[in-house]
């Protein structure tokens, strides 16, 4: 059985994906002219989400926000570089350099039925396995 908040998730999910379509985020031919500078559209979207996060995380910092779940405050954390973050980076632009698909519009190109984008989320999947292996690696030398 659903719960409210999965059900909040799945809402909120669909409206995201349905959003990155009609932005032609889940077109690789419209990431490839943004990439190449040939059509910046995209990148308005991309700097109105960028807008958006910044404003509301500085909301957050500024009134105290807390967190529903835990009721502590809402903090972003500085995290260390690891030497697998570099792994991972190379990973990350290979596969969407051999694929043509931003990782992060895969689920929403599955929901538009194309059926390739199925191929792309599991290369994510076994890149996130293999870097995630590569650095329990790292960090035990």
């Amino acid at each position: 059985m659903i719960n409210r908040r999965n059900l909040l998730f799945l809402v909120f999910g669909t409206a995201f994906g349905f959003l990155l379509s009609r932005a032609g985020a889940t077109s690789p031919a419209i990431i490839s002219d943004l990439l190449l500078f040939e059509d910046l559209r995209l990148l308005w979207v991309i700097a109105t989400a960028v807008a958006v996060g910044g404003a509301l995380t500085w909301l957050a910092w500024r009134f105290g926000w807390r967190a529903r779940n835990t009721g502590e405050p809402i903090s972003i954390e500085h995290k260390p570089f690891k030497r697998g973050l570099i792994v991972g980076a190379v990973l990350f632009g290979l596969g969407w350099a051999a694929t043509g698909v931003c990782p992060g519009t895969a689920l929403a190109m599955i929901g538009e039925g194309k059926g390739f984008a199925v191929w792309v989320g599991a290369g994510i999947l076994l890149g996130a396995g293999a870097g995630s292996w590569i650095n329990r690696r790292l960090e035990k030398d």
